[in-house]
């Protein structure tokens, strides 16, 4: 640093751009954070099925999937399947990526709040003749979802950092803006310095309306 000086004008000046992939991030890791919880709700459901044509292929996803960079499972959608005439978005690879890589997450995450439920509560679901999808929808999973809370909220600004991954495969989120101003303002260091701000401002702002919402609707997990 000797020697240099500190110039955010220039990069203020692109702050537009910033904002704007800014927007794309908080946009691509709300859809991936729905989205994932949907297909972990399904993998837990198949990894604690009685059934083992339903427990094998989801514990193999889950083993597959923590086991290989999300970067890589990136590559594999976006340029693999190109090599077999498949042309994926570049938004929907970024898109899909990140819900299959944290949907096997999700699917520990859900799968470990089922298990917390006493037994009691499905044998009372079961001896007034819910089935069991009336079973999980009214009775387990509302309460599932109270112990899983707090390990939701980890994973959901887990996938906004991790979607920064994205920008590898030209997904204009706030990484590839990033990028762009700093090639253009040759202010790399003052520009990854308010990047870097950005990204603090966006989890901690998540991350406390989370615990309000926390508060309001799960006191016990406050």
């Amino acid at each position: 640093m000797h020697g240099y000086v500190l110039q955010f004008g220039p990069v203020f000046q692109e702050m537009p751009l910033l904002l704007r992939g800014a927007l794309t991030t908080l946009h691509i890791s709300f859809l991936a954070l729905i989205l994932s919880l949907m297909l972990g709700t399904i993998g837990a459901l198949c990894r604690l099925s009685r059934f083992r044509w339903l427990r094998a292929p989801a514990a193999l996803y889950v083993d597959f999937i923590r086991n290989t960079p999300l970067l890589v499972q990136l590559f594999f959608i976006y340029f693999g399947f190109g090599q077999v005439n498949i042309q994926v978005p570049n938004y929907l690879a970024g898109l899909l990526g990140l819900v299959l890589n944290n949907g096997a997450y999700m699917t520990e995450i859900v799968r470990s709040g089922i298990q917390a439920i006493h037994k009691g509560q499905f044998e009372a679901g079961s001896s007034l003749g819910l089935s069991f999808s009336q079973l999980m929808r009214y009775i387990i999973l509302p309460q599932a979802f109270r112990v899983i809370y707090p390990p939701l909220c980890n994973q959901f600004i887990g996938i906004i950092l991790w979607s920064s991954l994205v920008s590898i495969i030209a997904v204009e989120d706030l990484g590839l803006e990033a990028i762009t101003v700093a090639s253009t303002t040759f202010r790399s260091f003052e520009t990854y310095m308010i990047v870097t701000a950005i990204y603090i401002v966006m989890t901690l702002t998540i991350s406390t309306a989370l615990k309000l919402l926390a508060r309001r609707f799960f006191r016990q997990t406050a």
